[in-house]
């Protein structure tokens, strides 16, 4: 019997993904009520600070000793785009520029050359619970590209396309167009240096919504890239004689037909695709190249320079408690939602 789907795999808190993407970072943290220094109003007894990866009363600080997220670190040869679909981000940069962004916001974002940043998660609220639902992609950069200028954009949520439609039985579905298009509905464009940026590409990052009950009929494309579902949240689905629970992954043929069934509860899916980049891939921790020399100097390059230096009081910086939604860029142009 044909098939749409080449594999079924179960999810943890870092995703397998498929070329052009590197991997996706999954996380869903139910943080408690903040404090005073945008941290957990909590204790943080019995915790490894600095390396605290492990779920322990349903939330993490990462590599955060105040507040969780990540401190200053180093990237370059590839890109990340960081949806928030719940909770905020504080991004600080070498550069000098920095944003706050959450609630629906994505920041994309091209190391290029070689940039580093911050990413913490403050805990604005002190009178009720701080939820976060964040995803990461690390999107490569094909080798042409890796030694661009870095560069980052916001994609806010007012702003990105959402298609809302019916299926047969009138049951919803909600589609987020981060990359790519649907029904003639296209995403912003992407970063100027991104894979994504060239339509012939056809990258797409969607999160879509299914009502309980809907079908969804996943368009076909072109033989020649990849795509992967990832179902993150509902109770099941069903497809091609397949019962696919949450935190579980179809990684599917293009151009063959697919129909996914929705069971009981409202399902919530990450969708990826993209055309190979297919070229060689050496990565040693923040960096991703095509050769060993070509990490080995990036490695040399930061030492050197630092990609920058730091410009920030701190490796942890956070915004002011009473700030909004903003990105400064690193040309001193200020967004203010």
């Amino acid at each position: 019997m044909m098939t749409a789907i080449k594999k079924i795999k179960p999810l943890g808190a870092q995703w397998e993904t498929q070329d052009p993407f590197l991997f996706c970072a999954y996380h869903k943290d139910l943080y408690p009520k903040g404090n005073n220094d945008l941290g957990p109003d909590a204790s943080l007894a019995d915790r490894n600070l600095g390396m605290d990866f492990q779920l322990k009363d349903g939330w993490r600080m990462y590599h955060g000793k105040t507040v969780p997220g990540f401190p200053a670190h180093p990237h370059r040869g590839f890109e990340t785009v960081t949806i928030v679909e719940e909770g905020m981000a504080d991004h600080s940069d070498s550069l000098g520029a920095a944003g706050r962004f959450g609630n629906g916001d994505v920041q994309w974002m091209t190391a290029g050359k070689g940039v580093q940043h911050c990413e913490m998660f403050p805990l604005l609220n002190k009178e009720e619970e701080n939820p976060l639902l964040l995803f990461q992609l690390w999107l490569n950069l094909p080798a042409k590209s890796k030694m661009v200028s870095p560069h980052f954009k916001m994609l806010w949520n007012e702003d990105i396309p959402l298609h809302n439609y019916k299926d047969l039985n009138e049951k919803s579905i909600s589609i987020k167009l981060i990359a790519g298009n649907y029904n003639e509905i296209h995403a912003a464009k992407a970063a100027p240096d991104s894979w994504a940026a060239d339509p012939s590409n056809n990258v797409c990052i969607w999160i879509v919504k299914l009502e309980a009950g809907a079908s969804w009929k996943i368009p076909t494309t072109v033989t020649s890239v990849n795509r992967s579902l990832y179902f993150y949240q509902g109770e099941q689905i069903t497809t091609e004689g397949y019962q696919i629970h949450p935190n579980q992954a179809l990684d599917l043929i293009s151009n063959n037909d697919i129909t996914i069934k929705n069971g009981n509860q409202e399902g919530h899916f990450l969708f990826l695709q993209g055309k190979p980049i297919a070229e060689p891939l050496a990565q040693q921790g923040p960096f991703v190249m095509n050769t060993q020399q070509e990490i080995n100097d990036a490695i040399v390059a930061y030492r050197k320079t630092q990609f920058g230096g730091w410009p920030w009081p701190t490796h942890d910086h956070t915004h002011d408690t009473h700030s909004g939604r903003f990105a400064l860029y690193a040309d001193g142009t200020k967004e203010v939602k």
